[in-house]
Order: C-alpha cells, then sequence, then structure tokens
C-alpha cells in the first residue's frame, strides 16, 4: 500500500513537471526559450520596438534582414516570472510570453492591452523551396472588435481601414506590397518576410501566411499615435533624404514624347503661355527599338543629341528625368555583360515577345527582354555603370524608374524557382523594388553630392524611404471609382512610413473616355484630378493615349484650362510651405498626406474616411471624386455624348474633424468641426479647408520653383488656436543640409493675445536671404483668400533677429 501511494506521488510529480512551463534565458536584447520544439526569442531594438524571432528547432538558417538596418540595442530592460508567463519591460513597453504555450502579448507600462498572438497563432507548414528545406511560415493575432489597422502598402479598393478582408500582398502594376500595419490603438506591426503573403483579417483573427520563409519574424512597434508609428518604423528602416525644391513644382509628362524636339517643344511652350513648370520626363524608347531595350544610350535618331537637350531644358530653367527599366533587350551592352554573368532572369516581362502586343513595332519582336537580378550587388553596380556613362553624365536630374516591381506575367512555380543572389526569386520576391531603387541611390550618392538624388518608382517595399524614391499609383485607368480609390490607396501607403507618393494626373489610359481631349468629360475629370494632384507631394501630369499639356484643353477664357492653371498656380504659391512640410518629414518623422487618423484619432467618426485628408498638418483636402457639369453617358464603361452644363454650382459634402476650428480656403468663413459642411464646387474649386491656430507661409508667383527669392513674403494667420511654424529654407539641392547648413524661423501665435512671435533665426546658408518683409495677415471673411492678394494687417522687416506683433 506504502509503495503504492509512492507511485503515485512520483506519477504527480512527473506529470506536474511535464506540465509546468520550462524555463528561459535571458540574453543582451531580451530573452529565449523553447516552447514544443519552437524556439522564440525576444529583442529589444529600442525601448520601443521589440522584435519577435520563432523557428523550429533543429532548423539551422541565416536571416539578414533587407528592410530593417537597425541592430538590437543592449537597453534597461526588467525581467520577471509571473506564473506561467515571463515579462520583460523596456521602459515604454511589457511584452508578455505564455511559457507553456508560447503566446506573444504587448502591454503599455500601465498594463492596457494592445497586440496579442492567438493560442496556438505559430504556424510552420514544410515545403521545399527549390532545393532547399523550407516552410509555409504564418502568425495570427487577435484583434480588438472595434480596433481599426492601416497600411498594408497600396490597394486601389477604395478602403481605408483594412479590417474584415484578404489581401494578397504581391507585387503588381497596381499593388504596392509592405507587409507593416498599424493600429488606431498606437502601435505598428511589420512582418519581415518577402515572400509572396496572405493577409487575412476576420473576426476570429487577423494573420500573415507567407509562401516560404526560415522563420517568424516581426516587429512590434509602440508609437502611442500614428506619427509615432511611422517614426519607428524609419527608425527601424531609415530616414528620409529632402528631395531638390524644384521638384514640388508642376511637371509634365506623356507616353510618350518621340523626339527631343517634341520634348523641348513642351517646355517651350509652357515658357511662352506663361503657365509654370519645373519637370519634364522623357519616357521610353529613346533608346530606339526594343531589342535594344532600356540601352542607356540614345540609339534612337529621333534624340540625335541628347546632351543638347538637357542643356536646353536647363536654359529653360527647367529640369528633366529619364524612363530607365528593371530590364534589357538581348541587343544591349548591360544585357551582354550581365548574361555573361548569369544575372539575368527568364520569365515573361514588358515587353511581351508577341509581335502583335503593343508597343512593339512588327520588326523587333520577339523582343527578348530580360530582368536583370538586382539582389546581386554585382549587378547593380553593372546596371549604375552603364547608367552613369550613358546618361548621367549628361547633367540629368534624376530617374524614372518604371516597373520596378518588376513586369512579371505568368508567375508559374519555374519562374519563382529561379535562382537570385541571395536565393530563389520566390523567397525574395517583394523586397525587388527596394533593392533595385536602392541600388540607383547608393550609386548616385557615391558619385556625386552635387543633385540630391530624386526616384520616381512604380513599386516599393519597406525601407523605400531611405533611398530618395517617389512612388506613384501605376498604370490606372481614367475614371471617377478610380479617382477616389487613390485617396486611401496613397494614405495606407504613407501609413507605412514612407511618405512620397503620386498618381498619374487624369489616369494612365484614358480608353473610357473616347476621343480624350475631345471628350468634356474627360476635360472634367482631368480638372478634379489635377485639383487632387496639387496636393500630392508630386504633381505629375502623365498617361497615354490623350494628350495633357495645358493647351490641349483651350485658350485662358476656357473653363478647363483656367482651372487647370490656377491649381498650377496654387501649388506654386503653397511652396514656402510644402518645402517646409517635407523638412519636418526628414527631421521630425512627420507624413506629407496625412490620413484623418493621424491628427484626429480621437474623433471616431474621422478614423475611418477614405476621401479627405490633410497636407501636411494645417491643410484638409477633399478632392471632387463625381462628375458634375459634364453629363455624358456612361454605357459599356464608356463615357459618351458628353454635354457641358454650368446652369447651377453643384456642391460636396466636407466632414470638419472635431477638436479643431476650421477656416474655408476659399471665402475665410470660419467654422467648428465635428460637423458635415455642404461645400459649393464650381469647376475652378475644391473643397479646402484651414485649421484654426495655422502659419502658411504664402511664396510668390512664379514660372519656376526657383526664379524669384522670398524676400516678400505673406505670412497667413489662421486665428482660433494657438500655432506653430517652421520655416525651413536651404539652397534648395545638394546634400550640404546634412551637415547643417540650411536655415530655420519658428512663428508662433498666441491666440489669446492676438500675437505673432518670429523667432531668432537658426542657422545659415549660401545666398540666403540676411533681410527680408513679411506681410502679416490675419484671416477671416474680409481678408484676402484664396489665391486672391490679401490685405495685410501690419508689415515688418525681418533681419533675422527675433519680433513680435500684435495683430
Amino acid at each position: 500500500m506504502k509503495r503504492f501511494f509512492y507511485l503515485i506521488l512520483i506519477f504527480l510529480a512527473l506529470w506536474m513537471a511535464a506540465c509546468a512551463p520550462q524555463g528561459f534565458e535571458k540574453t543582451q536584447f531580451g530573452l529565449k526559450t523553447i516552447v514544443d520544439s519552437t524556439e522564440i526569442e525576444i529583442q529589444f531594438f529600442s525601448p520601443k520596438i521589440a522584435r519577435v524571432l520563432k523557428s523550429k528547432t533543429g532548423f539551422d538558417f541565416e536571416k539578414q534582414s533587407l528592410a530593417v538596418i537597425k541592430g538590437p540595442e543592449p537597453i534597461e530592460l526588467k525581467t520577471e516570472a509571473k506564473g506561467d508567463e515571463v515579462v520583460v519591460s523596456s521602459s515604454d513597453v511589457s511584452v508578455h510570453l505564455n511559457l507553456k504555450t508560447g503566446k506573444v502579448s504587448f502591454y503599455t507600462l500601465t498594463g492596457t492591452s494592445l497586440l496579442n498572438e492567438k493560442e496556438d497563432g505559430a504556424q510552420f507548414i514544410p515545403v521545399k523551396d527549390v532545393d532547399e528545406d523550407s516552410y509555409v511560415v504564418s502568425q495570427s493575432f487577435v484583434l480588438d472588435q472595434d480596433e481599426k489597422v492601416y497600411g498594408l502598402g497600396q490597394f486601389q479598393d477604395g478602403k481605408m481601414s483594412q479590417r474584415n478582408q484578404e489581401l494578397y500582398l504581391l507585387q503588381d502594376i497596381l499593388i504596392t506590397a509592405i507587409p507593416m500595419l498599424q493600429s488606431d490603438k498606437g502601435y505598428g506591426l511589420y512582418w519581415d518576410n518577402y515572400s509572396p503573403t496572405y493577409f487575412t483579417d476576420t473576426e476570429v483573427e487577423t494573420s500573415f501566411r507567407s509562401t516560404v520563409g526560415d522563420c517568424v519574424d516581426y516587429y512590434f512597434m509602440y508609437g502611442e499615435n500614428a506619427d509615432g508609428v511611422v517614426a519607428q518604423m524609419r527608425e527601424l528602416t531609415g530616414q528620409v533624404p529632402m528631395f531638390p525644391y524644384w521638384t514640388y513644382g508642376f511637371w509634365q509628362s506623356k507616353e510618350r514624347y518621340k523626339s527631343q524636339d517634341e520634348t523641348l517643344g513642351v517646355v517651350k511652350k509652357y515658357r511662352e503661355l506663361g503657365v509654370a513648370l519645373d519637370g519634364i520626363i522623357q519616357d521610353w524608347q529613346y533608346w530606339g527599338d526594343n531589342y535594344h531595350w532600356n540601352a542607356m544610350e540614345f540609339l534612337n535618331p529621333e534624340f540625335p543629341q541628347p546632351q543638347k537637350l538637357v542643356d536646353e531644358v536647363h536654359d529653360l530653367n527647367a529640369n528633366i528625368i529619364f524612363s530607365i527599366w528593371s530590364s534589357f533587350g538581348p541587343q544591349t551592352k548591360p544585357y551582354k555583360e550581365l548574361d555573361e554573368n548569369n544575372m539575368l532572369y527568364d520569365f515573361k516581362t514588358w515587353p511581351l515577345t508577341d509581335k502583335n502586343v503593343w508597343p512593339q513595332p512588327n520588326d523587333a519582336a520577339p523582343s527578348g527582354v530580360r530582368v536583370y537580378d538586382a539582389y546581386n550587388p554585382e549587378a547593380r553596380d553593372i546596371y549604375w555603370k552603364y547608367l552613369n556613362q550613358g546618361i548621367f553624365k549628361l547633367g540629368v536630374d534624376g530617374w524614372w524608374m518604371d516597373s520596378t516591381e518588376p513586369d512579371h506575367f505568368e508567375r508559374v512555380d519555374s519562374d519563382y524557382n529561379q535562382k537570385t543572389h541571395l536565393g530563389s526569386f520566390r523567397k525574395f520576391r517583394n523586397a525587388y523594388p527596394l533593392l533595385t531603387v536602392g541600388g540607383v541611390y547608393t550609386h548616385q550618392r557615391e558619385t556625386s553630392t552635387e543633385k540630391r538624388v530624386f526616384i520616381l518608382t512604380r513599386s516599393a517595399f519597406a525601407g523605400q524611404q531611405r533611398y530618395g524614391a517617389n512612388s506613384w499609383s501605376g498604370d490606372v485607368q481614367t475614371d471617377w471609382n478610380v479617382l477616389r480609390n487613390q485617396i486611401s490607396a496613397g494614405l495606407n501607403f504613407s501609413l507605412c512610413g514612407i511618405p512620397y507618393w503620386n498618381s498619374d494626373i487624369g489616369g494612365f489610359f484614358t480608353g473610357r473616355f473616347p476621343g480624350g481631349v475631345e471628350n468634356k468629360a474627360f476635360h472634367e475629370i482631368y480638372v478634379r484630378w489635377l485639383q487632387f494632384g496639387t496636393f500630392c507631394p508630386m504633381m505629375r501630369s502623365h498617361g497615354t493615349d490623350t494628350p495633357r499639356e495645358i493647351w490641349n484643353f483651350g485658350k485662358k477664357g476656357d473653363w478647363a484650362y483656367d482651372a487647370i492653371e490656377k491649381f498650377i498656380n496654387l501649388r506654386y504659391r503653397l511652396l514656402p510651405y510644402t518645402y517646409s512640410t517635407s523638412w519636418d518629414v526628414t527631421a521630425n518623422n512627420s507624413s506629407m498626406m496625412r490620413a484623418l487618423m493621424m491628427d484626429f484619432a480621437s474623433d471616431k467618426k474621422a478614423l475611418d474616411i477614405d476621401n479627405q485628408f490633410m497636407f501636411g498638418k494645417s491643410i484638409l483636402v477633399c478632392p471632387v471624386t463625381e462628375p458634375m457639369y459634364v453629363k455624358a453617358k456612361h454605357e459599356d464603361n464608356k463615357y459618351t455624348d458628353a454635354k457641358e452644363d454650368f446652369s447651377s454650382v453643384r456642391s460636396t459634402n466636407v466632414y470638419l474633424p472635431a477638436g479643431a476650428q476650421w477656416f474655408d480656403f476659399w471665402t475665410g468663413e470660419k467654422m467648428d468641426g465635428g460637423q458635415e459642411v455642404e461645400k459649393e464646387t464650381p469647376i475652378d474649386i475644391m473643397p479646402l479647408y484651414v485649421k484654426a491656430g495655422s502659419i502658411l507661409p504664402w511664396g510668390p508667383e512664379v514660372q519656376y520653383a526657383s526664379e524669384k527669392k522670398a524676400d516678400d513674403m505673406e505670412i497667413r494667420i489662421y486665428p482660433g488656436a494657438d500655432g506653430e511654424f517652421v520655416l525651413y529654407e536651404d539652397e534648395g539641392d545638394n546634400y550640404n543640409y546634412e551637415n547643417g547648413v540650411y536655415s530655420t524661423i519658428t512663428f508662433k501665435w498666441d491666440d489669446d493675445r492676438q500675437t505673432l512671435s518670429i523667432a531668432d533665426r537658426q542657422g545659415e546658408f549660401p545666398g540666403m536671404l540676411t533681410e527680408r518683409q513679411f506681410h502679416l495677415v490675419l484671416v477671416n471673411e474680409t481678408s484676402g483668400t484664396g489665391l486672391a492678394e490679401s490685405a495685410p494687417v501690419k508689415t515688418l522687416i525681418y533681419s533675422g533677429k527675433a519680433v513680435s506683433e500684435k495683430l
């Protein structure tokens, strides 16, 4: 009997030992443990950033992140065991690890739950990735029922919050896949995997599932608010360099200018008309036929003197960038060198090999164009060698890197099985744009610092903000729903930490508007799209089939022409505000296009609005995304039989977020937030509202960005709240600003005292204005508003020393 009793005790002890939590090991950066054959490690990269790494025991691998450039930091951590859990805390966040289940949870230091993994949420399904053992990896989380999440790159589905849907994260012509999201609870999550990935959100769970991966690897970022999350993402993956001042002006482009005389003629015509312009873009085929695709040489006889083209554009005080691709034709020098070194892929890309497929001439098919291995640093060296020799030496001002996703049509296993320098194409697919864009940025900076790198690119991945790149939304259709969907696409893209984005003004493909510029229905959508583009980081007119230059919309006195010119002028008058906002992006981790949840997180009505945004922190923008003045038949997805009707003025509903008062930009009328208002929207008006407490610097009327010094600047003050604005100025190009060669002037508005204080100027740079006039305008319904000249309350001479004025 006693023996039986001892056996029971031994059995119970063994059973309790088997059920007890396993131990854990403290590490320099956090802790690690093993739970049911899964190794789990938590690493702190800062007090606000924690990495969670899970892998199967006995599986050897090396993980070198392509996006994350920050390493873990030895910071002060507090670790304690609490029952089945071990809790490791920094000065900002606590991470709880259940030693029995492996579940990881994140809390504030006061105990507020931020994010929880689902029980048994990590999954590893063994697969063969070509000839290597790997896994389909996934991790599930449980979100609050009413929680909203944003980001994931660019999806043109019109959704602001990404709840209750499944998204396939795979780079495509209209999709930019970035596996990073942020919550309205003030945290962000970056899933560090580059293979095609499913994001799924249901009432039960929210998960990332990647096609192939050696481990579950994600970063939790606690920002407290949306700006804070963006700041953590940039700390993790890289900061944002400045673009040249001129890039914030107006750009003209089309698919395509067919000769250097045509390209130059566009710039000349803008100058003759007195319409402002700063950038012209030369699209493809200046290299000749498709066998010479992306030759990085001017082999087309219509471009006989490329140096003369660049010089003459510069003589007209404009700038020019050229289209380059991620692929090469078989008769080009780069192709031959890359092919000799086994640095080209074999899959269907653009242009296709069928001689009947646009845009190939029949005598240039099959093209044989192949994409290069941008994952290989030696291939990136070869790419830059020919780019430098053939184009950069001409003094060009930037790059249009097309097809950086890259174009990939069949998507069969044999394509994904191809070897890159790093591994299978499947394993690293989504990071391709990061590597190819990064290669050009890095090489240009190593070659010269006289010009800031400017890259216009069709695709992006996490971290691409560090490479001087502006993404555009791809070859979109010209359609009213498409226009509206650009807004949420751009905002979610920006919430991933990448601040520079735009779309083709007017849409790329105009086939739904037969007749193009002869169709007045196209005039209306182009005007409205251009108004939206005025408040995007880059204002660029572009498309195929239909020319977009302003003279194609009539002449002065015609409604479309006048509306286009009006908003181009508005873009230039706002340049001091826009450029200072770009400095806020670089210096303070801000964003240019701001979803309303960024600035009005406490207003529940603002959290899922998909057709409004803030441009900088002062201007509320509500694009008009429906036809009002041109009636057209809409049948078979085409707009025909267009008839103008300006007999009455139509209106647009605008929501003014709570927590602020708002001024109608056009009239000066002041309104309370927390309400929807109806704004009349004639064809030359888009609803714009300025937040009370804002201070807007108003630049001179110019034909190009640097035409006039801002020595006679209007300062518009919107009373009703205290406010502050930092006016940033520098040389406009080069990287001297990185060494402190710039100046800032801080303006502060004290609403109770009705006093504007201007601080001492900080810093200096060559060519800086040492003395200037500021015309102070207190905005109301009787002051000048919109583009009208304002009557200043006071004018003062500012010589860099602090001054205060009561208005």
